[in-house]
C-alpha cells in the first residue's frame, strides 16, 4: 500500500506543479508584474508549503532531526539537484537581479540561520526576525519588479482571467502540500523498514519528497523556456523555507539543533549556495549551462555519499 501511495503522490505533485506555472505566468501578465518575481514570491510559497507542512508537525511531534534536517536538505537539493537537473534539460540564462540582490539574500539568510544556531536553538526571536526579513524581501522584490517591468517580455497570450488564475494556484498549492504529504509519509514508514535513521530520512527522503514541488515546476518551466520561473522558483524557494519555514515553526516552539546539522550538513548548504554563485557569474551574460549542472549533480552526489558513510 505504502507503495502505491507514494506513486499517488508523486502524480498529484506533477499536475499540481503543472497548473502552478500555468496560473503564476497567466497571473503576472494580468498584474504587470515580471515573472521573476511570481517566481520569487507565488510559486516558491506554494511549493515551500510541503517543507512548512512537515517542520511544523515534526517540531511540535518532538523531532528536531526532521524539522530542520528537512528545510537545509531541501535548500541543497534545490540547488545541486532540481536546479542542476533543470540546467541539464536546457541551460539556464540567469538575470543581473538575481545575483545583486536574489542570491545575496539567500546567502544572507544561510548565514543568519548558521549565527543563530549557535547556542544550539532556534527560538522565537530569531523566528520573529526571519520573518520580519522576508516581509522585508517581498515589498523590495515587488518593487524593483514593478519598477522595471516591461511588457514586451510577456508575448505569450493568457487564457486566464485573474480569478481563475488565483484559484488555479491555489488549488495547485493544495495539490502540492497533498502530493508531497503522501510522499513524504510513506517513504518514511519504507525507509523505517530498511531501518535507516531520522536524520538520513530527514535531510534525504523527506527532504526530497518535499523538494519535489521544485523539481516538478523548475522541469516543465524548461521544457516550456520559462527560465525566470525556473531559477526565480529555487532561489525563492530557499529564502522561504529559512525565513518562512524556519521563522513560522520557531515561533510555534523553540527548536533544538541536533550538533550534525550544526556542524555538517549547514557548511554543505552554504558551501552550494557559494558554488552556485560562482557559476552563475558575471553580472552580464551569466549563464549556467549543462556542465555547471553536472558539477551541482556531482558535488549532491559526494554530499549523499558522506552523509551515509559518517552514520
Amino acid at each position: 500500500m505504502e507503495y502505491l501511495l507514494l506513486v499517488a503522490g508523486f502524480i498529484i505533485l506533477i499536475y499540481s506543479g503543472k497548473y502552478l506555472v500555468k496560473g503564476s505566468v497567466s497571473l503576472a501578465h494580468r498584474f504587470k508584474v515580471s515573472k521573476l518575481l511570481i517566481g520569487l514570491t507565488v510559486v516558491a510559497f506554494g511549493t515551500s508549503s510541503p517543507e512548512l507542512f512537515v517542520s511544523v508537525m515534526a517540531a511540535i511531534d518532538n523531532h528536531p532531526d526532521i524539522s530542520v534536517g528537512n528545510v537545509i536538505g531541501s535548500n541543497i537539493i534545490n540547488i545541486a539537484l532540481v536546479l542542476a537537473i533543470t540546467a541539464m534539460i536546457y541551460p539556464i540564462p540567469v538575470r543581473r537581479s538575481s545575483i545583486k540582490y536574489d542570491w545575496p539574500v539567500m546567502m544572507l539568510a544561510s548565514m543568519l540561520f548558521y549565527f543563530f544556531i549557535q547556542n544550539g536553538y532556534l527560538q522565537f526571536v530569531e523566528g520573529l526576525i526571519f520573518l520580519i526579513l522576508l516581509c522585508i524581501y517581498i515589498i523590495f522584490s515587488y518593487n524593483y519588479s514593478r519598477k522595471n517591468y516591461n511588457p514586451l517580455e510577456d508575448v505569450e497570450e493568457v487564457h486566464f482571467s485573474a480569478a481563475v488564475s488565483l484559484l488555479m494556484i491555489a488549488l495547485s498549492s493544495a495539490g502540492l502540500a497533498l502530493g508531497s504529504n503522501l510522499l513524504v509519509k510513506d517513504a518514511v514508514i519504507i525507509a523505517r523498514n530498511l531501518n535507516i535513521n531520522e536524520r538520513i530520512i530527514s535531510i534525504t527522503l523527506i527532504a526530497f519528497g518535499t523538494s519535489v514541488p521544485e523539481l516538478v515546476a523548475s522541469v516543465i518551466a524548461a521544457f516550456k523556456k520559462e527560465m525566470d520561473i525556473s531559477i526565480g522558483n529555487i532561489i525563492g524557494s530557499n529564502i522561504f523555507n529559512l525565513l518562512c519555514v524556519l521563522g513560522i515553526t520557531s515561533i510555534i516552539k523553540k527548536i533544538e539543533i541536533p550538533s550534525m546539522t550544526k556542524d555538517f550538513d549547514v557548511f554543505w548548504m552554504l558551501g552550494i549556495a557559494l558554488l552556485l554563485f560562482l557559476f552563475i557569474l558575471p553580472l552580464k551574460g551569466g549563464r549556467l549551462n549543462r556542465l555547471k549542472g553536472f558539477l551541482l549533480f556531482a558535488a549532491y552526489c559526494i554530499y549523499v555519499y558522506l552523509l551515509f558513510i559518517m552514520i
